[in-house]
């Protein structure tokens, strides 16, 4: 982790630092991220580390045991089946809703065109996970998002580590999403959300199988 200025450093921008080296893989699965590191690294007070960590272990990207430091999770088999289990049902069911409406957010359209740009071997994983959270977002529900919001930490967790392992191309996702915009713009409910939930699970299947190949399964 690189270290701060000696300006004061907000919990905000802590935070934001920690996710951006967890997710990127420079501090990896399993190492401890401890009071006394964050405050070093950062030059804070031990509380502002406190609450940076604190905020990571809701989000589920550190975990915690009682007595113990925060760690850098480590994503299991069955964490991975559960989480994206329950994204692919809650992102399925907001398309369908969102192609009720046929009306594309104009996020998802500008994080799609953005996903077309880059290049082929660039990482793609934050516009990735932009374009999901506009279609979620754009959803005529309240309760949607929220869920959604709940799992973000560790989609983005997960997601991280496909791109990272390079599992699934650049070009492969950016034309599974098109597929998922032109539904909803066609209206065709029960098309998105079957298209949405195959993306999702092709993600989920790549990961298990990297995961299985590197645990000797």
């Amino acid at each position: 982790m690189a270290g701060a200025s000696a300006a004061a450093v907000r919990p905000d921008a802590v935070v934001a630092s920690l996710r951006t080296a967890i997710l990127a893989g420079t501090v990896e699965p399993g190492v401890a991220v401890t009071e006394a590191l964050v405050s070093e690294t950062f030059r804070v007070a031990r509380p502002t580390a406190r609450i940076a960590i604190d905020r990571l272990v809701a989000d589920g990207l550190l975990e915690r045991e009682p007595h113990h430091a925060a760690r850098v999770r480590r994503l299991g088999r069955d964490d991975i089946a559960d989480l994206f289990a329950a994204r692919a049902a809650v992102e399925a069911a907001a398309v369908e809703l969102l192609a009720d409406t046929s009306a594309v957010p104009e996020p998802a359209s500008a994080a799609h065109a953005q996903l077309e740009r880059l290049d082929a071997d660039a990482s793609y994983w934050a516009v990735d996970i932009a374009f999901h959270r506009a279609l979620v977002q754009g959803a005529p529900s309240t309760r949607l998002p929220r869920l959604h919001d709940q799992l973000m930490g560790e989609i983005e967790f997960a997601l991280a580590q496909v791109d990272a392992h390079r599992l699934r191309s650049t070009r492969e996702v950016a034309a599974e999403h098109g597929r998922i915009l032109d539904a909803v713009a066609a209206g065709d409910a029960a098309l998105a959300g079957h298209l949405t939930r195959a993306h999702i699970l092709a993600s989920r299947d790549r990961l298990l199988a990297h995961f299985d190949s590197q645990h000797g399964r």
